[in-house]
């Protein structure tokens, strides 16, 4: 007997990575729930997944170290169920100027934000049969010159690249695509006033919901002739 689907989301405790992994769950899809340092908002993602009669699993892990990186995938070996899709949506953006930023801080956002996307989706494609997906999730501003956030820029970019590399070497069974939100959600360190200003500069001149991203998520779901490509999903914020 086929076993069940199965969906794996990194960082998927709150914000957009929330989002997808419902979005899935009621597509049926049991969840991998992967999370780093947000244990409590992860069990109350979660829960809410349960209420839908779906399967979820909880599983901390610092997918930059290749310990706890391993025991993640070790953990996914021994589920009932198949893997079907990866949603790459752990990440780290810190602001830091290029002039000074440290090797280490460098090499910690590439990491998480290219690294760790490379090896999943390797270990995934082993684990998937034809029919798998693959979303990388970048950002809108990943081909701007950010300078306040140099390597998260630079490691977004490049996962663009990722992804388009991964989508023509697995293809025709498994497809790889991204997703690149604009302004969604503001951050903590972002004040109401400065939050609103870049929202009035926007085209549409309003941010982008966490349901629109989900729904990016769904369009590359149903439609399986895309693979390869960035859906953008920024309120015209790359128009500028």
């Amino acid at each position: 007997m086929e076993r069940q689907p199965l969906a794996l989301v990194t960082g998927a405790a709150h914000r957009l990575g929330k989002s997808m992994a419902l979005a899935l769950a009621r597509r049926g899809y049991a969840i991998l729930l992967h999370y780093y340092s947000s244990a409590e908002d992860a069990a109350t993602t979660a829960d809410e997944i349960r209420t839908l009669g779906i399967q979820v699993y909880l599983r901390q892990a610092d997918l930059t170290n290749d310990s706890s990186f391993f025991s993640l995938l070790s953990s996914l070996d021994l589920l009932p169920y198949k893997l079907k899709i990866l949603i790459n949506s752990a990440g780290v953006m810190q602001r830091t100027d290029i002039r000074t930023i440290s090797a280490a801080d460098w090499d910690h956002t590439f990491a998480l934000n290219l690294r760790a996307p490379f090896l999943l989706a390797q270990q995934a494609a082993i684990r998937m049969d034809s029919d798998g997906l693959i979303v990388n999730i970048s950002d809108a501003g990943a081909h701007k010159l950010w300078t306040g956030y140099p390597p998260y820029a630079i490691s977004k970019s490049a996962l663009e690249i990722l992804t388009r590399m991964l989508a023509k070497a697995y293809a025709p069974g498994i497809r790889v695509n991204a997703i690149a939100p604009g302004l969604v959600l503001p951050s903590d360190d972002i004040a109401p006033g400065v939050w609103a200003r870049l929202v009035e500069n926007l085209p549409l001149k309003h941010p982008a919901s966490v349901d629109e991203i989900a729904s990016a998520l769904l369009f590359l779901l149903d439609n399986p002739s895309v693979t390869g490509q960035t859906i953008v999903v920024d309120g015209g914020f790359s128009l500028g």
